[in-house]
């Protein structure tokens, strides 16, 4: 297993981590594939209290070591006393004393961002959490977070990143890679849209450089995140066939020249994915909070 540094930290973390968003209804399978990915040398596993997964995750976690856990607070906990309180919810359900990366799920335009980092901060003084995150943050909600702080920094942001997602390229990758923090893309398969009928003649495309590299089309994706620097793609835990085929993405290379021909194979208008509805999400927070005045 392949390790890459966590932002400006010392930390390293695996080529790929695992996501718990959506799991399937067999529990006992999803626990499966995460024990096997850990035992593969998978460190990273990340989850949040709006996935309903924690305690789930805490099962799995118990007694091993060497993990590094990531979970987040949802965009409604944003006031000083809710981060703090839906932390320690977070650690009840993880069975830890300690988060190792605590993440804004969202931004909330309704809640001043300086008393939320300020709750951040306070959490990584008192030593409940070790490092600071965010997720689905654009340019310059990160700044606006970055500049609401005063002491810890920020070392990862949490974004939809796959073939058919790619404004993170235009609007977002560069101030990261400038700023040292750590890119976690999430649905690197675009929520399975990928492999759909639509984009038939992109999985043809990378079946036939898969011959190359004797991978998967999957696994050609999974690579080609992985080699875009500051970027750790999150697979979902599904099952033991599906997470032995993901991992093994980590031991092989692209060489530049089909990195490039990977690039060029994004549909035109293909940016699709979660992330078109951030915009309703901010319109719903912002309601929220107008009705609490």
């Amino acid at each position: 297993m392949e390790y890459k540094s966590l932002g400006n930290t010392k930390e390293r973390l695996s080529y790929i981590g695992i996501g718990t968003w959506q799991l399937s209804s067999d529990f006992e399978e999803n626990k499966k594939a995460i024990n096997l990915a850990i035992e593969k040398g998978v460190n990273l596993i990340d989850t949040a209290e709006i996935y309903g997964t924690e305690k789930i995750v805490g099962d799995i976690i118990e007694g091993k070591e060497n993990l590094f856990v990531a979970t987040k607070v949802w965009a409604t906990h944003f006031r000083y006393d809710s981060v703090i309180k839906a932390c320690e919810r977070s650690l009840k359900n993880l069975g830890i004393k300690q988060i190792d990366l605590y993440q804004l799920h969202w931004p909330n335009p309704g809640i001043n961002i300086k008393e939320t980092m300020k709750a951040m901060e306070k959490l990584v003084y008192d030593g409940k959490i070790r490092y600071i995150g965010v997720s689905n943050f654009n340019e310059k909600e990160l700044k606006n977070a970055q500049e609401a702080m005063s002491k810890y920094e920020i070392v990862s942001n949490q974004v939809e990143y796959n073939l058919i997602q790619r404004t993170p390229e235009i609007y977002l990758i560069d101030y990261m890679k400038k700023q040292k923090i750590t890119l976690l893309a999430y649905s690197p398969f675009a929520h399975g849209a990928i492999f759909k009928r639509k984009y038939n003649n992109v999985i043809k495309s990378l079946n036939e450089l898969g011959e190359k590299y004797n991978k998967t089309a999957g696994q050609l994706l999974l690579r080609w995140l992985m080699q875009k620097d500051i970027v750790i793609p999150l697979t979902k835990a599904s099952n033991q066939k599906h997470m032995l085929e993901n991992i093994a993405a980590t031991d092989f290379n692209i060489n530049q020249k089909d990195m490039g021909v990977i690039d060029n194979l994004t549909p035109k208008n293909s940016n699709l994915g979660l992330s078109r509805y951030k915009n309703l999400i901010k319109g719903y927070l912002l309601f929220r909070s107008l009705l609490r005045l």
